[in-house]
């Protein structure tokens, strides 16, 4: 018989993270707050933090974790939604239950769940609309590579959701994939062009994306720590053609329009790891069981790394290719256009 493996999960203090040479303020569009807590309890069944609370204040303290939006997508709609929303309704609140953190939140049925959406989930998020914490109706869309739920399904149950945000004035999260055709036409039927619009952890082919942004003057391309895998090079290439080499440093701001998110609880950033140190003598082992917001300016990095020409590459036009951008302008130009999108 042979041994056990041992458990391979790095302990609880390696996910609090170093400091970030970045000054800037982080906030993330896009997480799953509950989710991310559910999974940092099963890893971690001893964790120093018991409620999403003190996980909050002591995961992000001196992080510079300004804001969150957290997604609620799932059916049938999870009533936590409202305790964590009411919880950062006073400023007082925000300040002793989330530490500061400005605490907002997007509502819809995500395109896996469309086969679930009734009358009631819609009128129960019809009703989140309307508390003063939400920004946005989302995620929800077309999701054709697992096909969770049926195609036609899923193409009306969008449709559905826009008209109702589009009535409502409310800015969209978006999640498609692999559905390219069905939601550009689907988004130009029924979506006014000067929309604001999330198009989140965008990994489809860049020329799609190009297209929505030519279309849509106030459409941003979500950016999580799938850009950093190598298995995806759609997303960089998106973000490269975004800002030519050819542009001056004040343009650079206007064309750059992409939004920082995590996703959390999942894709951690594959950069991170070349900043972790020693704690304690010990050395961690193992990849870090989920994502959260303080990981967002490694994304951050890696976007500017794809800004970086190949000075290996030996064909003399190194300077050519490099285009002045570093991790502070990132996350200062993504954190307005978390304003532009969702006024946060």
């Amino acid at each position: 018989m042979g041994k056990k493996s041992k458990n391979s999960t790095p302990g609880e203090d390696f996910l609090a993270l170093p400091a970030h040479s970045s000054t800037a303020s982080i906030v993330d569009t896009h997480t799953h707050l509950a989710s991310t807590f559910e999974f940092y309890r099963s890893k971690y069944k001893a964790g120093k933090y018991e409620d999403v609370f003190d996980f909050v204040k002591g995961m992000y303290r001196g992080k510079r974790v300004e804001a969150i939006i957290d997604v609620w997508c799932e059916a049938p709609i999870q009533r936590i939604w409202k305790e964590f929303a009411d919880s950062a309704v006073s400023e007082e609140d925000r300040k002793t239950k989330w530490g500061g953190l400005e605490y907002w939140f997007v509502m819809g049925v995500h395109p896996h769940n469309a086969k679930d959406y009734t009358d009631q989930i819609e009128a129960e998020i019809l009703e989140a609309m309307t508390h003063p914490r939400c920004v946005g109706w989302g995620e929800m869309g077309l999701d054709y590579h697992y096909d969770n739920s049926p195609r036609e399904i899923q193409q009306q149950v969008f449709a559905r959701q826009l008209r109702h945000a589009v009535r409502l004035g409310k800015p969209l999260t978006i999640h498609t994939r692999e559905a390219n055709d069905d939601t550009e036409r689907i988004l130009k039927e029924i979506v006014p062009k000067e929309h604001p619009i999330h198009i989140h952890c965008f990994t489809d082919e860049p020329e799609f994306g190009q297209r929505l942004l030519d279309y849509f003057p106030n459409l941003y391309i979500g950016v999580t720590g799938v850009i950093t895998f190598s298995t995806n090079l759609n997303t960089s290439a998106i973000v490269r053609n975004m800002v030519p080499a050819s542009s001056s440093p004040e343009s650079i701001p206007s064309k750059f329009r992409i939004l920082l998110e995590t996703d959390a609880p999942y894709m951690v950033p594959a950069n991170i790891y070349n900043s972790i140190k020693p704690i304690n003598g010990q050395v961690m082992k193992g990849r870090l069981p989920l994502s959260h917001s303080a990981m967002i300016p490694w994304t951050a990095d890696f976007v500017v790394d794809g800004f970086k020409s190949d000075s290996s590459s030996g064909n003399g036009n190194e300077d050519e290719n490099n285009v002045p951008v570093d991790v502070d302008l990132v996350m200062s130009v993504a954190r307005e256009n978390a304003k532009k999108v969702y006024g946060v």
